[in-house]
């Protein structure tokens, strides 16, 4: 059988690649190995709840019709109306840092006036170098390539000069994007601290399922073919070219281009280009998280925030720990305080930290749920002096880790962001197979839906696909 475009994974960056490719008239097919769609953002039914993956926010938040915005371009783009989102805002957010027994809350919205009042009263002296901060910030492009070298934890440094507010300003950007330890680079830092302090963040009123379905239906609607449990186990590639798909069930579909959601290892591996290199460019960075269903609102608790970034200490560590995980710091998300118009029916509390995928692999069945147990025990504990404990009054709790994530995204390691070295420009290696999402340099839900819609368009501009 034969295609226009085949896209590997039913992920953000795979249905909007999809919908791209579809809406210019190709014969386009997403393949996905799992029986739900999502990949990173995905949901699952357990006890008759449904919960929601990866989802703590969508970033870039503006209002409808805000001109030259990231989320103004993806919906023209895709043809989906501003309103069919139902984007309920955040009411705020924080980073809130344990230091010799005081907590120092740093909190904004989705009004930067906020943040800016914020550093004001908290840090008096470091006014006129937070506004130079805003104003050198690298735009979406990710900025040049010195921009892209340069490290942000300096150039942070170089226009605020108390290290604490420095400390913090990196900690929302790191959970929600960077791909490298303890660091960022100076572009990848600007894209991030817009998306989520200059624009702002907020929620799907029916959670990542009703977004999903939005993107689907658009898909389905272009005349694209949705094969769920159609896994990828190769790509077969000859004379440099990519050529066709060997699914997991032996069927062969051949392709003119074909775009991988995989990530980078991930899809050398499906070509058969494994390689000294692969070990360099896994992702180290994984989490465990835990969501707590609650039996009355966290409201009802004193808990007014949406996000809450935390940190015990000084100053901020962001990488894989030697530990299971590393519950210095982590990050607490409210989906119930979201100005939704109407509230959700249970409270809802989740919590996250950085992990080590390779300890949760190495355990049996039995230790690794006793691991995965204590450790979320250990969030939870490190969480409460900055939100409230759920345990007395959680109705249900689930968690997941390292193990799950490579189960469900394919991704090695766990690598919740994948490799920290990015094929921004969707290089593969081989022509006519692109890289799309995670490892295409775009990370965030806005930023998976805008490197599928890029980099299809590209190719659809340039339909030979070129040595991609």
């Amino acid at each position: 059988m034969r295609y226009d475009a085949l896209v590997i994974g039913a992920g953000m960056s795979g249905l909007a690649a999809g919908i791209r490719l579809a809406q210019a008239g190709k014969r386009v097919a997403i393949l996905e190995r799992h029986y739900l769609w999502g990949g990173l953002n995905s949901f699952y039914k357990r006890a008759g709840r449904r919960f929601d993956t990866g989802l703590h926010a969508l970033t870039n938040f503006v209002p409808r019709n805000t001109a030259g915005a990231p989320l103004t371009k993806i919906l023209r783009q895709l043809r989906i109306p501003y309103d069919a989102l139902e984007l309920a805002p955040q009411s705020f957010s924080e980073t809130a840092f344990a230091v010799q027994g005081q907590l120092v809350r740093l909190r904004y919205s989705n009004e930067l006036d906020l943040m800016r009042s914020e550093v004001a009263r908290l840090f008096p002296a470091e006014s006129a170098g937070f506004d130079r901060l805003l104003a050198s910030l690298p735009h979406y492009t990710g900025g040049t390539e010195l921009e892209r070298a340069a490290s942000a934890r300096v150039r942070v440094a170089e226009f605020v000069r108390d290290p604490l507010l420095a400390e913090m300003l990196l900690v929302a950007p790191c959970f929600y994007g960077s791909a490298s330890e303890d660091d960022m680079s100076w572009g990848d830092f600007g894209v991030l601290f817009r998306s989520i302090h200059v624009e702002g963040m907020a929620r799907p009123a029916g959670g990542i399922k009703a977004l999903l379905d939005l993107l689907i239906g658009r898909f389905e609607a272009e005349g694209g073919e949705l094969r769920m449990r159609n896994g990828v186990a190769r790509i077969e590639v000859r004379d440099g070219c990519a050529r066709a798909v060997l699914l997991d069930d032996g069927t062969r579909l051949e392709a003119e281009q074909i775009f991988s959601s995989a990530g980078l290892v991930e899809t050398r591996a499906l070509c058969g280009l494994d390689g000294a290199q692969d070990e360099h460019d896994i992702g180290r960075l994984s989490f465990v998280e835990t969501i707590s269903v609650l039996d009355r609102a966290p409201h009802e608790l004193g808990y007014l925030a949406t996000i809450t970034f935390f940190n015990n200490g000084p100053t901020f560590r962001y990488a894989r720990p030697d530990d299971f995980i590393d519950a210095t710091s982590g990050v607490i998300n409210c989906p119930n305080n979201y100005a939704h118009k109407t509230p959700l029916p249970e409270g809802l509390l989740r919590v996250t930290a950085i992990a080590n995928h390779a300890r949760f692999a190495a355990l049996g069945e039995a230790e690794y749920r006793a691991a995965k147990d204590r450790s979320v025990e250990r969030m939870l504990d490190a969480a409460a002096p900055f939100a409230f404990d759920p345990r007395p009054y959680s109705v249900e709790r689930d968690s997941f880790s390292p193990t799950t994530i490579e189960r469900f995204t394919g991704h090695r390691g766990g690598a919740i962001y994948g490799t920290p070295h990015k094929r921004r420009d969707g290089a593969s290696g081989v022509a006519a197979l692109h890289l799309i999402g995670t490892d295409a340099g775009q990370v965030g839900i806005v930023g998976a839906l805008l490197s599928g819609i890029a980099t299809a368009n590209s190719a659809v501009l340039a339909p030979q696909g070129g040595a991609s």
